[in-house]
């Protein structure tokens, strides 16, 4: 007797590890340019004030540009 093997395309995982890499740039994009951004401010300050405005300012940016997909398509699809 034949047996006839049915063939099962396989799916890799490197095909469904995609929001784990989403996640893991994005949060290392967050965290970078948002203590750039404070440490950038604080050499040119000296009060606390505009260093806490500049870093709650840039995290808002970011995650609105993240929330529109534009941080998504330029950190993730180009890499």
């Amino acid at each position: 007797m034949e047996t006839i093997k049915k063939t099962i395309p396989e799916e890799h995982y490197t095909t469904r590890s995609g929001w784990l890499r989403a996640a893991v740039l994005g949060a290392n994009d967050g965290i970078l340019s948002t203590t750039s951004l404070a440490i950038g401010i604080a050499a040119a300050s000296t009060t606390r004030e505009p260093i806490v405005l500049a870093a709650a300012a840039g995290l808002v940016a970011g995650a609105l540009s993240m929330a529109a997909g534009v941080g998504y398509m330029f950190g993730v699809k180009t890499a």
